[in-house]
């Protein structure tokens, strides 16, 4: 009688993911400024917009028994950039990753499992303000944030060589502070606090070793 090999878990693994990321952020906006002779314009708003995710992961797996451990390190595109008006703005997250701990319970091919670790990311800012017929402020730049992920989800493996999962993140990064001014005026403008965090919803398919 030929007996099945048993299952395991255990081996590295690369694959690729694709989903939903939006932003869960509070944006706090304050202007004031003594002019000459215009009028300043802006805005203060919360939002909670989003977009497209995707990109790939590698990792490794070590089961006990019915316990699985791991570690996985991820890189994603993240559709994230938010743009206001009166004026010109846009900023936020156009690109993320993680290196993360991974722990869960196998039921045969199905593994259950919460994650958590590491955060960075980052994308650049493009910024102008006006008044009534000039440019008061303009400027851009790039930096990278880094903080912490929360997560679970659940993976399913159809051969002993693929897996497919669906996965859940929440992504907190340091804020964004920015202070702006205007040449053609006598006093400070403003300012804003933005915070970096997001949830992402994704599938993804992985090949293991």
């Amino acid at each position: 009688m030929v007996v099945a090999p048993v299952f395991t878990w255990t081996g590295f693994y690369v694959g690729v993911n694709a989903g939903y990321a939006w932003n869960v952020n509070d944006n706090k906006n304050y202007y004031g400024y003594t002019p000459y002779d215009y009028a300043y314009y802006g805005y203060g708003s919360s939002s909670n917009d989003g977009g497209f995710t995707g990109g790939g992961q590698i990792g490794y797996n070590y089961q006990i028994g019915q316990f699985v451990i791991g570690a996985e390190a991820d890189i994603q595109y993240a559709d994230l950039k938010q743009k206001g008006y009166w004026g010109y703005s846009s900023s936020g997250i156009d690109w993320f990753g993680t290196v993360r701990a991974r722990a869960g319970v196998a039921i045969d091919r199905a593994l259950i499992y919460v994650t958590g670790g590491f955060a960075y990311g980052g994308g650049g800012s493009d910024r102008g303000y006006y008044g009534y017929n000039d440019w008061y402020y303009r400027g851009n730049n790039s930096d990278t944030k880094v903080g912490w992920v929360l997560g679970g989800g659940l993976e399913y493996a159809f051969t002993d060589n693929l897996t497919a999962k669906v996965e859940g993140l929440y992504v907190s990064l340091e804020k964004n502070k920015n202070n702006y001014w205007l040449d053609d005026a006598y006093g400070y403008v403003g300012g804003s606090n933005k915070r970096n965090e997001f949830g992402v919803v994704r599938v993804g398919l992985n090949y293991k070793f």
